[in-house]
Protein backbone atom coordinates (compact mmCIF):
# COMPACT_ATOMS: atom_id res chain seq x y z
CA UNK A 1 0.00 0.00 0.00
CA UNK A 2 3.02 2.35 0.47
CA UNK A 3 3.98 1.94 -2.92
CA UNK A 4 0.52 2.11 -4.47
CA UNK A 5 0.42 5.65 -2.25
CA UNK A 6 3.73 6.66 -3.38
CA UNK A 7 2.61 6.12 -7.00
CA UNK A 8 -1.10 7.86 -5.92
CA UNK A 9 1.04 11.21 -4.76
CA UNK A 10 3.25 11.25 -7.53
CA UNK A 11 0.60 11.58 -10.34
CA UNK A 12 -1.36 14.29 -7.71
CA UNK A 13 1.88 16.23 -8.13
CA UNK A 14 2.47 15.75 -11.46
CA UNK A 15 -1.12 15.97 -12.94
CA UNK A 16 -0.96 18.43 -15.21
CA UNK A 17 2.54 17.15 -17.21
CA UNK A 18 -0.02 13.91 -17.42
CA UNK A 19 -3.25 15.81 -18.50
CA UNK A 20 -0.39 17.44 -21.49
CA UNK A 21 1.40 14.35 -22.39
CA UNK A 22 -2.22 12.04 -22.50
CA UNK A 23 -3.82 15.46 -24.92
CA UNK A 24 -1.12 15.52 -27.30
CA UNK A 25 -1.64 11.12 -27.55
CA UNK A 26 -4.97 11.91 -28.51
CA UNK A 27 -4.69 14.69 -30.90
CA UNK A 28 -1.85 12.50 -33.10
CA UNK A 29 -3.68 9.03 -32.95
CA UNK A 30 -7.19 10.06 -32.84
CA UNK A 31 -8.79 7.15 -34.43
CA UNK A 32 -7.05 4.20 -32.20
CA UNK A 33 -7.98 6.50 -29.07
CA UNK A 34 -11.12 7.25 -29.44
CA UNK A 35 -12.13 3.80 -30.42
CA UNK A 36 -10.58 2.83 -27.52
CA UNK A 37 -12.00 5.62 -25.07
CA UNK A 38 -15.63 7.04 -26.60
CA UNK A 39 -17.18 10.13 -24.96
CA UNK A 40 -20.07 7.92 -24.14
CA UNK A 41 -17.93 6.67 -20.94
CA UNK A 42 -17.18 10.40 -20.03
CA UNK A 43 -20.15 10.14 -17.95
CA UNK A 44 -19.22 7.11 -16.07
CA UNK A 45 -15.44 7.95 -15.41
CA UNK A 46 -16.37 11.28 -14.10
CA UNK A 47 -18.74 8.99 -11.93
CA UNK A 48 -16.23 6.82 -10.97
CA UNK A 49 -13.80 9.91 -9.60
CA UNK A 50 -16.94 11.03 -7.86
CA UNK A 51 -17.59 7.86 -5.93
CA UNK A 52 -13.92 8.37 -4.67
CA UNK A 53 -14.45 11.70 -3.92
CA UNK A 54 -17.56 10.64 -1.64
CA UNK A 55 -15.06 7.95 0.42
CA UNK A 56 -13.02 11.38 1.69
CA UNK A 57 -16.36 13.25 2.91
CA UNK A 58 -17.84 13.42 6.72
CA UNK A 59 -20.70 14.64 7.67
CA UNK A 60 -19.72 17.79 8.80
CA UNK A 61 -18.25 18.51 5.30
CA UNK A 62 -22.27 18.68 4.25
CA UNK A 63 -23.27 20.55 7.28
CA UNK A 64 -20.70 23.31 5.97
CA UNK A 65 -22.91 24.09 2.90
CA UNK A 66 -26.04 24.59 4.91
CA UNK A 67 -24.46 26.12 7.78
CA UNK A 68 -22.33 28.72 5.79
CA UNK A 69 -24.87 29.89 2.98
CA UNK A 70 -23.46 33.27 2.31
CA UNK A 71 -20.35 31.24 0.61
CA UNK A 72 -22.96 29.22 -1.54
CA UNK A 73 -24.86 32.26 -2.50
CA UNK A 74 -21.66 33.53 -3.69
CA UNK A 75 -20.33 30.96 -5.70
CA UNK A 76 -23.64 30.47 -7.48
CA UNK A 77 -23.78 34.60 -8.57
CA UNK A 78 -19.82 34.59 -9.26
CA UNK A 79 -20.53 31.74 -11.60
CA UNK A 80 -23.23 33.12 -13.11
CA UNK A 81 -22.03 36.94 -13.79
CA UNK A 82 -18.19 36.52 -13.94
CA UNK A 83 -17.95 34.04 -16.25
CA UNK A 84 -20.79 34.92 -19.16
CA UNK A 85 -20.03 38.70 -18.93
CA UNK A 86 -15.84 37.37 -19.36
CA UNK A 87 -17.16 35.42 -22.50
CA UNK A 88 -18.99 38.28 -24.08
CA UNK A 89 -15.74 41.12 -23.35
CA UNK A 90 -13.29 38.73 -25.07
CA UNK A 91 -15.95 38.15 -28.14
CA UNK A 92 -15.95 41.58 -28.57
CA UNK A 93 -12.75 42.63 -27.82
CA UNK A 94 -11.02 40.33 -29.72
CA UNK A 95 -13.89 40.41 -32.68
CA UNK A 96 -14.63 36.56 -33.56
CA UNK A 97 -16.29 35.63 -36.17
CA UNK A 98 -20.18 34.63 -35.36
CA UNK A 99 -19.47 30.62 -34.93
CA UNK A 100 -16.76 30.94 -32.46
CA UNK A 101 -18.21 33.97 -30.57
CA UNK A 102 -21.14 31.27 -29.91
CA UNK A 103 -18.96 28.42 -28.81
CA UNK A 104 -17.34 30.92 -26.49
CA UNK A 105 -20.69 32.72 -24.85
CA UNK A 106 -21.80 29.08 -24.33
CA UNK A 107 -18.72 27.89 -22.66
CA UNK A 108 -19.32 30.59 -20.51
CA UNK A 109 -23.09 30.60 -19.85
CA UNK A 110 -22.83 26.67 -18.48
CA UNK A 111 -22.76 26.04 -14.88
CA UNK A 112 -19.10 25.11 -13.11
CA UNK A 113 -18.18 21.25 -14.75
CA UNK A 114 -17.86 18.34 -12.53
CA UNK A 115 -13.84 18.84 -12.91
CA UNK A 116 -13.93 21.45 -10.50
CA UNK A 117 -14.80 19.14 -7.34
CA UNK A 118 -11.53 17.12 -7.97
CA UNK A 119 -9.52 20.11 -8.36
CA UNK A 120 -10.84 21.41 -5.12
CA UNK A 121 -9.68 18.20 -3.74
CA UNK A 122 -6.40 18.28 -4.76
CA UNK A 123 -6.08 21.88 -4.04
CA UNK A 124 -7.17 21.49 -0.56
CA UNK A 125 -10.15 23.77 -0.91
CA UNK A 126 -13.54 22.91 0.20
CA UNK A 127 -15.14 19.64 -1.38
CA UNK A 128 -18.47 19.48 0.45
CA UNK A 129 -18.87 23.43 -0.81
CA UNK A 130 -17.55 22.89 -4.78
CA UNK A 131 -19.51 19.43 -5.09
CA UNK A 132 -23.09 21.75 -3.55
CA UNK A 133 -22.24 24.79 -5.90
CA UNK A 134 -21.59 22.81 -8.81
CA UNK A 135 -25.11 20.84 -7.90
CA UNK A 136 -27.02 24.19 -7.63
CA UNK A 137 -25.94 25.86 -10.50
CA UNK A 138 -26.09 22.71 -13.04
CA UNK A 139 -29.65 22.56 -11.56
CA UNK A 140 -30.45 25.68 -12.63
CA UNK A 141 -28.86 25.74 -15.80
CA UNK A 142 -31.32 24.83 -17.47
CA UNK A 143 -33.36 27.96 -16.99
CA UNK A 144 -30.09 30.14 -16.78
CA UNK A 145 -27.78 28.97 -19.60
CA UNK A 146 -30.32 29.58 -22.30
CA UNK A 147 -31.17 33.29 -21.02
CA UNK A 148 -27.46 34.16 -20.94
CA UNK A 149 -27.17 32.82 -24.76
CA UNK A 150 -30.12 34.97 -25.39
CA UNK A 151 -28.94 38.05 -23.70
CA UNK A 152 -25.45 37.41 -24.87
CA UNK A 153 -25.66 36.10 -28.07
CA UNK A 154 -29.42 36.45 -28.76
CA UNK A 155 -29.86 33.40 -29.79
CA UNK A 156 -32.24 30.77 -27.54
CA UNK A 157 -30.73 27.36 -26.87
CA UNK A 158 -33.16 24.45 -25.53
CA UNK A 159 -31.99 22.64 -23.26
CA UNK A 160 -33.58 19.60 -21.24
CA UNK A 161 -34.73 20.12 -17.73
CA UNK A 162 -35.44 16.27 -16.85
CA UNK A 163 -31.96 15.18 -18.67
CA UNK A 164 -29.79 17.81 -16.92
CA UNK A 165 -31.52 17.35 -13.34
CA UNK A 166 -31.01 13.00 -14.07
CA UNK A 167 -27.44 13.62 -15.45
CA UNK A 168 -26.47 15.77 -12.20
CA UNK A 169 -27.89 13.24 -9.63
CA UNK A 170 -25.94 9.86 -11.71
CA UNK A 171 -22.89 11.35 -12.40
CA UNK A 172 -22.49 13.68 -9.03
CA UNK A 173 -25.03 12.71 -6.67
CA UNK A 174 -25.61 9.15 -6.86
CA UNK A 175 -21.77 8.27 -6.96
CA UNK A 176 -21.04 10.99 -3.72
CA UNK A 177 -23.49 9.48 -1.83
CA UNK A 178 -22.31 6.01 -2.62
CA UNK A 179 -19.27 6.86 -1.48
CA UNK A 180 -19.99 8.59 1.51
CA UNK A 181 -22.14 5.99 2.36
CA UNK A 182 -19.13 3.91 2.51
CA UNK A 183 -17.28 6.37 4.27
CA UNK A 184 -19.79 6.28 7.34
CA UNK A 185 -20.02 2.73 8.12
CA UNK A 186 -16.67 1.77 6.70
CA UNK A 187 -14.24 4.04 7.72
CA UNK A 188 -11.46 1.55 7.33
CA UNK A 189 -11.93 1.01 3.92
CA UNK A 190 -12.36 5.08 3.23
CA UNK A 191 -8.77 5.53 4.85
CA UNK A 192 -7.48 3.13 2.14
CA UNK A 193 -9.92 4.81 -0.25
CA UNK A 194 -8.19 8.29 0.40
CA UNK A 195 -4.80 7.34 -0.31
CA UNK A 196 -5.29 6.17 -3.72
CA UNK A 197 -7.85 9.24 -4.58
CA UNK A 198 -4.89 11.03 -6.16
CA UNK A 199 -4.25 8.20 -8.62
CA UNK A 200 -7.83 7.85 -9.55
CA UNK A 201 -8.32 11.55 -9.99
CA UNK A 202 -5.59 11.86 -12.49
CA UNK A 203 -6.85 8.38 -14.33
CA UNK A 204 -9.93 9.56 -14.44
CA UNK A 205 -9.29 13.10 -15.76
CA UNK A 206 -6.63 11.93 -18.26
CA UNK A 207 -9.12 9.44 -19.88
CA UNK A 208 -11.89 12.32 -19.95
CA UNK A 209 -9.20 14.39 -21.69
CA UNK A 210 -8.18 11.93 -24.22
CA UNK A 211 -12.20 11.18 -25.08
CA UNK A 212 -13.06 14.82 -25.61
CA UNK A 213 -9.27 15.28 -28.20
CA UNK A 214 -9.55 12.46 -29.82
CA UNK A 215 -12.94 12.85 -30.86
CA UNK A 216 -12.84 16.59 -31.85
CA UNK A 217 -9.15 16.32 -33.28
CA UNK A 218 -10.29 17.46 -36.71
CA UNK A 219 -12.28 20.19 -35.17
CA UNK A 220 -8.91 20.82 -32.89
CA UNK A 221 -6.49 21.71 -36.30
CA UNK A 222 -8.98 24.17 -37.77
CA UNK A 223 -8.55 26.47 -34.31
CA UNK A 224 -6.28 29.29 -34.95
CA UNK A 225 -4.06 30.83 -32.06
CA UNK A 226 -6.72 33.69 -31.72
CA UNK A 227 -9.47 31.20 -30.28
CA UNK A 228 -7.35 29.20 -27.83
CA UNK A 229 -5.91 32.66 -26.44
CA UNK A 230 -9.19 33.66 -26.09
CA UNK A 231 -9.98 30.12 -24.37
CA UNK A 232 -7.17 30.10 -21.83
CA UNK A 233 -7.70 33.93 -21.17
CA UNK A 234 -11.02 32.68 -20.27
CA UNK A 235 -10.40 30.52 -17.79
CA UNK A 236 -7.69 31.97 -15.90
CA UNK A 237 -9.27 35.69 -15.82
CA UNK A 238 -12.42 32.81 -14.26
CA UNK A 239 -9.99 31.95 -11.77
CA UNK A 240 -8.75 35.53 -10.70
CA UNK A 241 -11.97 37.19 -10.80
CA UNK A 242 -13.62 34.13 -8.99
CA UNK A 243 -10.89 34.63 -5.49
CA UNK A 244 -11.29 38.46 -6.06
CA UNK A 245 -15.40 37.63 -5.31
CA UNK A 246 -14.63 35.43 -2.41
CA UNK A 247 -11.83 37.40 -1.18
CA UNK A 248 -14.53 40.52 -1.27
CA UNK A 249 -16.95 39.27 0.46
CA UNK A 250 -15.34 37.80 3.58
CA UNK A 251 -14.84 34.26 2.78
CA UNK A 252 -12.30 32.05 4.25
CA UNK A 253 -9.11 30.53 2.41
CA UNK A 254 -10.37 27.59 1.89
CA UNK A 255 -13.74 29.06 0.69
CA UNK A 256 -11.28 31.13 -1.89
CA UNK A 257 -9.43 28.37 -3.18
CA UNK A 258 -13.02 26.40 -3.88
CA UNK A 259 -14.46 29.35 -5.60
CA UNK A 260 -11.97 30.52 -7.77
CA UNK A 261 -12.01 27.01 -9.21
CA UNK A 262 -15.41 26.97 -9.35
CA UNK A 263 -15.90 29.99 -11.13
CA UNK A 264 -12.91 29.33 -13.65
CA UNK A 265 -13.86 25.71 -14.61
CA UNK A 266 -16.54 25.16 -16.45
CA UNK A 267 -19.32 22.53 -18.02
CA UNK A 268 -17.58 22.48 -21.12
CA UNK A 269 -18.85 18.78 -22.03
CA UNK A 270 -22.42 20.53 -21.74
CA UNK A 271 -21.29 23.57 -24.05
CA UNK A 272 -19.47 21.39 -26.77
CA UNK A 273 -22.96 19.00 -26.69
CA UNK A 274 -25.41 22.11 -26.61
CA UNK A 275 -23.32 23.73 -29.83
CA UNK A 276 -23.49 20.44 -31.71
CA UNK A 277 -27.50 19.76 -31.26
CA UNK A 278 -28.23 23.60 -30.93
CA UNK A 279 -26.30 25.02 -33.91
CA UNK A 280 -25.85 22.11 -36.31
CA UNK A 281 -25.12 24.93 -38.63
CA UNK A 282 -21.82 26.29 -37.23
CA UNK A 283 -19.76 23.19 -36.92
CA UNK A 284 -16.83 25.85 -35.22
CA UNK A 285 -19.29 26.83 -32.37
CA UNK A 286 -18.20 23.17 -30.85
CA UNK A 287 -14.49 23.88 -30.46
CA UNK A 288 -14.40 26.25 -27.79
CA UNK A 289 -16.09 24.00 -25.84
CA UNK A 290 -13.52 21.07 -26.98
CA UNK A 291 -10.71 23.51 -26.35
CA UNK A 292 -11.88 23.95 -23.28
CA UNK A 293 -11.96 20.60 -21.99
CA UNK A 294 -8.01 20.44 -22.32
CA UNK A 295 -6.90 23.43 -21.32
CA UNK A 296 -9.11 23.96 -17.91
CA UNK A 297 -8.10 20.73 -16.92
CA UNK A 298 -4.29 21.35 -17.44
CA UNK A 299 -4.59 24.37 -16.12
CA UNK A 300 -6.89 23.57 -13.28
CA UNK A 301 -4.14 20.97 -12.15
CA UNK A 302 -1.26 23.38 -12.16
CA UNK A 303 -3.38 25.93 -10.18
CA UNK A 304 -4.82 23.53 -7.96
CA UNK A 305 -1.12 22.27 -7.00
CA UNK A 306 0.01 26.03 -6.74
CA UNK A 307 -2.99 26.17 -4.33
CA UNK A 308 -2.26 23.56 -2.55
CA UNK A 309 1.25 24.33 -1.73
CA UNK A 310 0.62 27.69 -0.64
CA UNK A 311 -2.46 26.07 1.85
CA UNK A 312 0.90 23.93 3.11
CA UNK A 313 3.10 26.46 3.73
CA UNK A 314 0.10 28.30 5.42
CA UNK A 315 -0.38 25.89 7.81
CA UNK A 316 3.54 25.24 8.62
CA UNK A 317 3.56 28.82 9.38
CA UNK A 318 0.82 28.84 11.46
Amino acid sequence: MNALGRISDFAGKYMAIIALAVAIIAMVFPGPVHAAIPTSIVNTLLGIVMFGMGMTLKLADFKVVFTKPKAVITGIVAQFVIMPLLAFVLVFVFQLPAELAVGVILVGACPGGTSSNVMTYLAKGDVALSVGMTACTTIMAPIVTPALVLLLAGQTVDVNVVNMFLSIVQVVLVPIAAGFVISYFLPKVSEVGEKVLPLVSVVGISLIIMAVVSANAAKLLTVGPLVILVVMLHNVCGYALGYLAARALGLTKDQRRTLSIEVGMQNSGLATSLATVHFATMPLAAVPGAVFSVWHNISGAVYANILARSASEASKEA
